[in-house]
């Protein structure tokens, strides 16, 4: 049998995403896993074997992703007879390297990725370089990298800053270009779209702000891929939902992890969080009670009715239930009046008063209240809407001191590199430890002995101390000094 088996050629190839695997026994009782040593299935959550018969082609399909443990156990199997005729990535020459020299912790991340047989994810605090430890890799291995990114900001930040660095101009795939180089930048939407034309194309898979893969489309971005070396660079890897643990599949185990306490006060600067509690007006706080109670009655009703109702519940009953309507639009009036309260608007002021002529950072908690900031104290506002052009100015005009207060809703929360600012005001948000991390980091960048400043105007009475104190529970606080004013 082992005989016959090596008079036929062993194919494998990359088609839409998937390897093809010719040559194998062709009925479906008898799958290659048996002949490779790959029974064991590497992918999460399911108990199908990695190789399924497509009788369409007469072939063996799997995952493209299973690339590098496939063509070492076939090559182990079958020797000579196994032609791996996958395309091969090509080898990348920089025009420059203007980079600067990296820092022990950022040598010790890229050392450790290395060692992990480069592949990995290096959780790093914001502001400590991890885009210079990318950088770092991509000259290691000199080999075509696609660096994919959340939005289409950070993918022309990307963009910029390689050119900057390496004098290279970056391929782009997406805001409507399709444009394939041997390193390319690209957002998660876009590569999951175009995975299956571009997947063996790359030896090096770079994602950014890694806690977006693990979606439940954006995750195809690194299952279509042939790319044997993966890079994951986040601050805060943990989700919600825990599909954070899928990432040791689509990039690899943890290689690297700098805890916050290590580099505050060295690498990053030390910092005072101050908690300024507001006080609804009386018409304000009459209608937050109204549509607090009118939640509270909908949803009790319906548990009576339906046990373990939710709001998940709530929310697909909206479109054909008057009540659920009724129900969800006086729970989002709520959120209204905690996000804009008129209270915040009068401290905000008193801070810029107290912070007069330094650089300061405001985050809303909706664009609403963005916009409203933006309108009462004539200072600019970036938003997820933003053109690129208006975007780019009003950062420049920021780094230049040509006005020192900047107001933004959740765009400024992750990657965007940021001008130096040592004062931030949270003026709304989630109760997410990722959010409040990623604020945090925007001013924490070190200059001089200067001690950064976090500001949380939070409403007193209203769910927004609840998800406030669930925004502190991350490690970034930890030995903070808090007050209360």
């Amino acid at each position: 049998m082992i005989h016959d088996e090596q008079q036929q050629p062993i194919v494998l190839s990359f088609d839409r995403g998937t390897l093809l695997l010719k040559g194998p026994p062709s009925a479906p009782r008898s799958s290659p896993s048996e002949h490779v040593h790959a029974s064991v299935d590497m992918a999460p959550r399911t108990e199908s074997p990695i190789w399924r018969w497509d009788a369409r082609v007469g072939a063996w399909r799997c995952e493209a992703i299973h690339y590098q443990a496939m063509r070492e156990a076939l090559s182990r199997r079958f020797g000579a007879c196994f032609q791996d005729q996958v395309q091969k990535p090509v080898h990348v020459s920089w025009p420059k390297r203007d980079l600067p020299e990296l820092r022990t912790e950022q040598k010790e991340a890229l050392d450790a990725w290395v060692k992990a047989g480069r592949r990995g994810q290096i959780v790093m605090p914001t502001g400590t370089g991890k885009t210079e430890v990318a950088f770092a890799a991509m000259v290691e291995t000199q080999v075509a990298t696609l660096v994919v990114a959340p939005v289409r900001d950070l993918m022309y930040q990307w963009h910029r800053r390689i050119l900057a660095a390496f004098g290279y101009d970056a391929g782009i795939v997406g805001d409507n270009t399709f444009d394939i180089r041997p390193v390319t930048v690209t957002t998660y939407d876009s590569a999951y779209i175009h995975m299956d034309k571009m997947g063996a194309g790359f030896g090096l898979l770079v994602f950014d702000e890694e806690h977006h893969l693990p979606g439940k489309y954006r995750r195809e971005a690194a299952i279509l891929s042939t790319a044997t070396m993966r890079l994951g660079l986040t601050a805060t890897p943990e989700r919600s939902d825990g599909l954070d643990a899928d990432l040791d599949w689509l990039i690899g185990p943890v290689a690297y992890r700098l805890p916050f306490k290590t580099v505050r006060g060295s690498t990053l600067a030390d910092f005072d969080v101050v908690r300024i509690p507001v006080a609804l007006n009386d018409t304000e706080q009459a209608t937050y009670d109204q549509c607090s109670r009118l939640v509270r009655h909908f949803l009790g009703s319906r548990r009576k009715e339906t046990p373990g109702y939710t709001w998940q519940d709530l929310c697909k009953e909206m479109g054909k239930d008057p009540q659920a309507r009724h129900a969800q639009k006086a729970y989002y009036l709520k959120q209204s009046i905690e996000d804009r309260a008129a209270e915040k608007l009068r401290v905000l002021e008193d801070i810029f008063r107290l912070h007069y002529g330094q650089q300061t950072l405001v985050f809303a908690g909706s664009n609403s209240m963005a916009i409203e900031v933006s309108q009462r104290f004539l200072v600019p506002t970036i938003l997820s809407h933003t053109r690129k052009r208006e975007r780019l100015a009003v950062l420049e005009g920021f780094a230049k001191g040509e006005f020192t207060v900047l107001v933004a809703n959740r765009v400024l929360d992750e990657g965007v590199d940021v001008p130096e600012a040592k004062v931030a005001v949270v003026i709304g948000g989630q109760g997410s430890t990722r959010q409040a991390t990623q604020r945090l980091g925007r001013v924490l960048r070190r200059s001089g002995s200067t001690r950064a400043t976090l500001y949380e105007v939070v409403c007193e009475d209203t769910k927004e101390v609840e998800r406030s104190r669930k925004r502190r529970q991350g490690d970034a606080y930890e030995r903070t000094i808090h007050r209360r004013v």
